[in-house]
C-alpha cells in the first residue's frame, strides 16, 4: 500500500466532532432565542431579531454542516453572491411599490383608498 493511499485513508476534512455537538448546542440556544421573540409586541423589533436569528442560524448550517466554510472561495461566493443580489433586488423594489402606487393616485386619478366591488349576484338563474 503506497503512503498516499495511507495518508487519504486517515485524512479527515471538515471540523472535528467536537464543533459539530457545539454548533448544534448554539443552534439549539439560538432557537430558544428565536421562539422567546414570540413574547415581545408585534413590531419592527420583534421581525428584525426573528430575520437575525434565521440568518445565524443558515450561517453557522451552511458553514458547518454544509462544509462550506472549508470550501474555496470561489464555491462560497457562487453559493452566496446570487441569494444576496437577490435580496438586493427585492429591496429596490419594495422601495418602488410605494413610488408606483402614489404615481396611480396622484396622475392617474385613481382613489387612494378605492371601494371594493360587491360579489357577483347569481340571480336570473342558470342555464
Amino acid at each position: 500500500m503506497s503512503t498516499d493511499v495511507q495518508h487519504a485513508a486517515g485524512e479527515h476534512h471538515g471540523p472535528p466532532m467536537w464543533m459539530y455537538y457545539f454548533v448544534w448546542g448554539l443552534l439549539f440556544v439560538v432557537s430558544a432565542f428565536s421562539y422567546a421573540t414570540d413574547f415581545l409586541d408585534r413590531g419592527v423589533l420583534r421581525w428584525t431579531l426573528i430575520l437575525f436569528f434565521m440568518f445565524v442560524k443558515a450561517g453557522f448550517i451552511m458553514a458547518i454542516f454544509m462544509h462550506l466554510s472549508y470550501e474555496r472561495i470561489t464555491l462560497i461566493t457562487a453559493i452566496l453572491v446570487p441569494p444576496i443580489a437577490l435580496l438586493f433586488l427585492i429591496g429596490l423594489m419594495a422601495t418602488e411599490s410605494d413610488y408606483t402606487w402614489l404615481t396611480r393616485v396622484v396622475y392617474m386619478g385613481e382613489e387612494a383608498n378605492p371601494v371594493p366591488l360587491p360579489p357577483p349576484s347569481h340571480a336570473g338563474g342558470a342555464h
